[in-house]
């Protein structure tokens, strides 16, 4: 389920993710099936990354906006996605993961 704002996401550089803030509140408010799903697809994307390279594209937000970044899931975590260098994506902030 897409929400309307992700379609005009501001594309970024995952090299400029770590610029960016993140607040903590949880950008998928009442609906746990949407968070259940969310998190399913980022141990899959992670597993595709790892075995395959994969990419995947990731709608997350910041104190700005919805920004989007195509990428390699590397690690997960209870609380965030790690990218490659290190870089990290707090979970709660995600709104979806696409496969292409």
């Amino acid at each position: 389920m897409s929400i309307p704002a992700i379609n005009n996401a501001t594309t970024i550089e995952k090299e400029s993710i770590t610029e960016l803030s993140f607040p903590k509140e949880e950008v998928i408010s009442n609906n746990t099936e949407r968070r259940e799903e969310r998190n399913s697809r980022i141990v899959r994307a992670m597993k595709l990354g790892n075995t395959k390279k994969i990419k995947v594209k990731i709608h997350f937000e910041d104190t700005i906006d919805i920004k989007k970044v195509e990428t390699t899931i590397w690690g997960v975590t209870e609380k965030n996605i790690i990218l490659k260098q290190g870089t990290v994506i707090p979970i709660n902030r995600i709104h979806e993961i696409k496969f292409f």
